[in-house]
């Protein structure tokens, strides 16, 4: 089925015309309607702060926030304009990320950014507010190198679960015609085995009826993480998109021990689509 709706995140920081050329390329493709959105604010400040300040200095603090979101508009809408598809601009002010996940609940996908920590453009924690809170998936970009194509040469990390099911049956949209897909199990168990016995070889078949090229691999990690090793793989197939499950624990639990999303969130290489 292809994409009718998609939503991108868009930002003040230098990787959004990126994300926005690979939001238009899969619009273009599929003929769907792609809405950018951009969320600001002038930075919260305490109460007590706030009350101290002159009415002048607050006014001009939200004219310099409402003025950094037109320097935004100025530089990509024009971009988004020039697109083969329909689209729409969308201006909202908020710093909370909940915000854009409210947005892609009408969407058949939300792109957004990787957080950068070297950047204060914009709020974090929108990926993980997209994917815990709107029931959408999420195709997370990087913040390094430039990503304007995916679904040629992909990696499904299949550990047998929920999440990983939803993200692969999400991800299909986005697969190109002939795509090359790998079957990934890591430290698989008789779950991620399924009936066969052999670790992703029932979601593999299911895939190669969709009409790709499609193999299944495992491997036992030792020395490195499930997250390294995913990365690793990635790498050295070249490949353009991961999809994975996020947060197959109770999310108490990664928050605790780290996990598997919270560390491809923080060190993807390659665009990941993310479903929960």
């Amino acid at each position: 089925m292809p994409l009718k709706n998609i939503l991108v995140h868009v930002d003040g920081s230098k990787p959004a015309a990126d994300r926005l050329a690979l939001a238009i390329a899969l619009a273009e493709r599929d003929g769907a309607h792609l809405a950018a959105l951009h969320i600001f604010a002038p930075q919260p400040m305490p109460g007590f702060v706030e009350a101290e300040l002159p009415k002048g200095v607050i006014e001009q603090i939200r004219a310099a926030a409402r003025e950094r979101a037109q320097a935004v508009a100025d530089r990509l809408q024009p971009i988004l304009a020039a697109a083969n598809a329909p689209t729409e601009w969308r201006t909202v002010e908020s710093l909370d990320p909940a915000t854009v996940a409210f947005h892609a609940r009408y969407c058949d996908l939300a792109i957004v950014g990787q957080d950068d920590p070297e950047d204060g453009s914009g709020p974090v924690g929108i990926a993980e507010a997209v994917m815990l809170e709107s029931g959408r998936p999420a195709l997370v970009v990087p913040y390094a190198g430039r990503h304007r194509a995916v679904g040629t040469n992909v990696i499904v990390a299949w550990d047998g679960g929920r999440e990983a099911a939803r993200a692969v049956n999400d991800a299909l949209p986005l697969l190109a015609p002939g795509a090359s897909v790998t079957v990934l199990a890591l430290d698989p168990d008789r779950t991620s085995a399924g009936g066969t016995g052999y670790p992703g070889q029932d979601i593999a078949a299911h895939l190669a009826r969709h009409g790709v090229r499609v193999e299944a691999a495992h491997y036992v990690t030792e020395d490195i993480s499930v997250g390294d090793m995913l990365l690793s793989r990635a790498a050295d197939l070249g490949a353009d998109l991961i999809v994975m499950g996020a947060y197959g624990h109770a999310r108490l639990r990664e928050l605790v021990l780290g996990g598997t999303t919270r560390h491809i969130l923080a060190h993807m290489t390659v665009p990941v689509l993310m479903s929960h």
